[in-house]
């Protein structure tokens, strides 16, 4: 009994310093003018809301883990969107064992339009990440999340800040990521029957909102291998905003937002606790 009664004053103490922690981001949120608050009552759900390139077409599709801003034209996604908590990090479902069509989805390409590419299926929400539920699961491998990437990129730098960023996820207690490819670079290559578009280069950002100091930081880097690993790819969330013509976070407040999509600081991000 004395054990269960300390168990439970620990996780209410965790829960009201998660709470207290979180005002700024909340506040900030809950303080944007009035036409940006539909969703007020979901924080992580409105920090994934995307602003996209106007000269982009966008289908947006809500999966069970994750939201995908999908081009028909181009046959992959703009960006994708998805919340990860300290508890989503761990979980039994299985990896799945194939790549599916979306056919509810206009401009989903097949699965053959990859093979012998010479480019992996590169899942920009990774399996990793949707361990929580086998539907989510399943979900990361339709086609709408996925990019024609260079197997140095797919199974190298980018696989390892997937890796981080579960490990910030378990620090932070929840982090927000947005992903994708950088598309205001000129397309020339395509492949399969489809004329699936092959990226030039990737983005990413993450936000850390939970901590008692909110942290963002912003990844570019080239459909190719990476040198130098994550640190040279890292960059700010204004800087990611440049490149792709895409406005993040935008139901903050200004000031919070200007903050923290300014910042870059690789080292901190990646080794604080």
């Amino acid at each position: 009994m004395k054990f269960k009664g300390m168990k439970s004053l620990i996780i209410l103490i965790v829960l009201s310093v998660s709470a207290y922690f979180s005002c700024e981001i909340l506040s900030a949120c809950e303080n944007k003018d009035e036409s940006h608050n539909s969703n007020i009552d979901n924080p992580a759900e409105m920090l994934q809301q995307v602003v996209t390139n106007p000269a982009l077409e966008e289908e947006l599709i809500y999966y069970k883990g994750m939201t995908v801003s999908f081009n028909r034209r181009l046959h992959i996604p703009n960006w994708v969107a998805w919340e990860l908590t300290a508890h989503e990090t761990g979980g039994d479902a299985l990896r799945e064992e194939k790549f599916y069509c979306d056919e509810s989805v206009i401009g989903c390409p097949d699965t053959w339009d990859y093979s012998y590419s010479g480019y992996d299926r590169g899942h920009m929400a990774p399996a990793g990440d949707m361990k929580w539920d086998p539907e989510a699961m399943r979900q990361t491998f339709y086609l709408t999340n996925i990019c024609p990437q260079a197997p140095d990129l797919n199974r190298g730098t980018w696989k390892s800040l997937e890796e981080k960023c579960r490990v910030r996820a378990k620090n932070d207690s929840a982090i927000i990521i947005i992903c994708g490819p950088i598309l205001t670079d000129s397309i020339t290559e395509y492949i399969g029957d489809s004329r699936v578009a092959v990226p030039k280069r990737f983005f990413k950002v993450v936000l850390s909102p939970y901590r008692e100091e909110p942290v963002a930081i912003g990844f570019i880097m080239p459909n190719a291998k990476v040198i130098g690993g994550m640190q040279p790819a890292a960059v700010s969330v204004d800087e990611v905003e440049e490149a792709t013509g895409h406005d993040f976070f935008s139901i903050l407040n200004d000031d919070v937002e200007n903050r923290l999509e300014s910042m870059c600081n690789f080292n901190r991000w990646s080794r604080m606790l």
